[in-house]
């Protein structure tokens, strides 16, 4: 393949236009599949180890940053966190783009987040046609147990979303979301602050 024909290949992809496995070959040096096998089978002392893995896996990553393994990335190298990030088990990235997580982000178990999807019609799919779109999840954001983040999507500073939940289309600041599709339920005020303390 040309360069040329790479960097009309990555015009498209960035446009969200559907690719194919064939035509992206050439992005396989990106994966980080040797070291992430490495992470996931650190003994849990090795905290060093674990810190310099992650700092080889990802794009980028900040300070404090907890990732219990097993996780899961298609790249790693695409995929952005900040600082005081907290992942829990399970923890899967679709990163065939950019995913980028910002400071003070909770993920619970078992929770995806997918940049990719496939065309409805099925000879689109040969050669596994796909699409992608980046994530964006903003600052203090908490996402539930089993939660689907979606390609494209964008979850606003502060928000929660709800375990269980699809998110397919982005979520506004300092909401709480739920449900398949995810959808907003309410702000969260003030009044969360007093929630599960003595006397209430």
């Amino acid at each position: 393949m040309t360069h040329a024909h790479e960097e009309e290949v990555l015009a498209r992809i960035a446009k969200g236009l559907v690719y194919t496995e064939s035509e992206a070959a050439f992005l396989a040096p990106r994966r980080r599949t040797e070291q992430i096998f490495e992470y996931n089978h650190t003994p849990p002392n090795e905290t060093e180890k674990r810190r310099s893995l992650l700092m080889a896996i990802f794009g980028s990553v900040g300070e404090r940053t907890v990732l219990l393994p097993p996780f899961h990335a298609g790249f790693g190298s695409n995929v952005h966190i900040g600082d005081d990030f907290f992942g829990n088990v399970n923890l899967t990235f679709v990163d065939d783009v950019e995913i980028r997580i910002g400071n003070g982000v909770m993920i619970a178990p078992s929770v995806t987040l997918t940049t990719t999807g496939h065309p409805v019609h099925p000879s689109r799919r040969a050669d596994f046609g796909r699409f992608s779109e980046p994530i964006v999840i903003e600052d203090k954001v908490w996402i539930g147990s089993n939660a689907v983040v979606l390609p494209g999507v964008r979850i606003g500073y502060g928000s929660v979303i709800g375990a269980g939940s699809v998110v397919s289309r982005s979520i506004p600041p300092m909401t709480v979301a739920v449900g398949t599709p995810c959808r907003v339920v309410r702000p969260i005020t003030d009044e969360d602050l007093t929630a599960r303390t003595a006397g209430h």
